[in-house]
Formats: structure tokens, C-alpha cells, sequence
């Protein structure tokens, strides 16, 4: 292990929620809107944000946000992380090393942390709350950066935003995609996050 920081992404890269969050956005575009799209056409638009899936399939649908957002919720009280997980978290502690998160989501990351009983191996989880803006602006990594000081930071994630921000903040990057590599220039690829101990 190379790296004494980790700064994690939540969604699609510790927590497996892409699948279950392509099941709300259907379902409420179905059943609330009579809106048919296909399942794999919503779970490829919520690969790039929420936001994007929302333009594409739910733009101008009345309060749609809000009742995915809902519905959602209620399918991460029972959060699944990906393979080995918690073993990498815990590797990293048990080395001395720290873990951070940053996350688009308000404070119910925090419950959501809880639930899959890895909370206590952050040292810290910036939220919207703390009211940077989202990535890839690189505000909540330089807030970690100035307040913890860290020798060799390293930024975790699944998304281009989440390699970005990383960029902009001049730190190193890797990104972890399970299924396929798209074309993300990141220091480092993985498909396994146990692949990330090596590096």
C-alpha cells in the first residue's frame, strides 16, 4: 500500500446501489407517471448521474425527484456493498492509514454507513450538507486536504466526476468499475476494490 488516505466515493463504488436505484427511478416512472423506459436504458443514464437520468426520462414530470428520492431511500435501508468492502476498509485502518468519504447525498449517508456497519472506519464524511459544490469540483477534497494534512491522498471512485475532482485537487485517482473500464484517464484502474490494497 502506497497510499496513506483514501477518499472514497459512496454510490457505485462501496456501495452497490446502482441496481436498486435504477429499480426506483423505473418504477416511479412507471407506476406514478405511466412512463415506460427500459430498465438497462435508466441504469446506464444513472451510471453518469442522477441528474442525466433525470433529464433524459423524467424531465418536467411533477415532483418526480422527490418521490424517487423517496423511494429510494427506502430501498438503502438495507444497503449492499460491493465484494471485500469492508475487508479493504479495515485493512486500511489496521494499517495505520485513514478512510474519508465524500458524497452528493445530504446526511442520510450517515444512516446509510451505519446500516452496513462501516462507520466507524471514517475518520470523517463530507456530505451536501457541509454545502461545497458537487464534484468534480475539487472543494470537499481540498477541505479534507487542508484539515487532515494527509502524506499520500488518494481519490476513490466510480464515476469521471468522481476521477475529475481528484484531478483538480492534484491528487492521484483510481477508478474502479466492476463490469467494464471505460476510457477514464485515472493513475489507476480496478475491477476488484480488494485489487486496491496492491497498489
Amino acid at each position: 500500500m502506497s497510499y496513506t488516505d483514501y477518499i472514497w466515493d459512496l454510490g457505485g463504488t462501496l456501495l452497490d446501489n446502482y441496481q436498486t436505484s435504477a429499480t426506483a427511478f423505473h418504477e416511479v416512472l412507471l407506476e406514478d407517471f405511466g412512463v415506460n423506459v427500459a430498465y438497462d436504458a435508466v441504469y446506464d443514464a444513472l451510471r453518469i448521474s442522477t441528474d442525466f437520468a433525470v433529464s433524459q426520462f423524467a424531465a418536467g414530470l411533477p415532483d418526480f425527484i422527490a418521490i424517487y428520492k423517496k423511494r429510494e431511500a427506502q430501498t438503502l435501508t438495507t444497503p449492499v456493498l460491493f465484494p471485500d468492502a469492508v475487508r479493504v476498509l479495515a485493512t486500511i485502518v489496521e494499517s495505520g492509514y485513514r478512510n474519508f468519504m465524500i458524497s452528493h447525498r445530504n446526511d442520510q449517508v450517515l444512516e446509510i454507513l451505519a446500516a452496513a456497519g462501516i462507520s466507524s472506519y471514517f475518520t470523517e464524511v463530507v456530505t451536501s450538507s457541509n454545502g461545497f459544490a458537487r464534484k468534480p469540483s475539487p472543494d470537499s477534497i481540498n477541505y479534507l486536504l487542508d484539515t487532515y494534512n494527509p502524506t499520500q491522498p488518494v481519490m476513490i471512485g466510480d464515476r469521471d466526476i468522481d476521477i475529475l475532482a481528484g484531478q483538480n485537487a492534484h491528487i492521484d485517482t483510481i477508478y474502479f468499475a466492476p463490469e467494464d473500464q471505460e476510457k477514464i484517464k485515472a493513475t489507476h484502474h480496478v475491477t476488484k476494490l480488494i485489487d486496491i490494497l496492491d497498489l
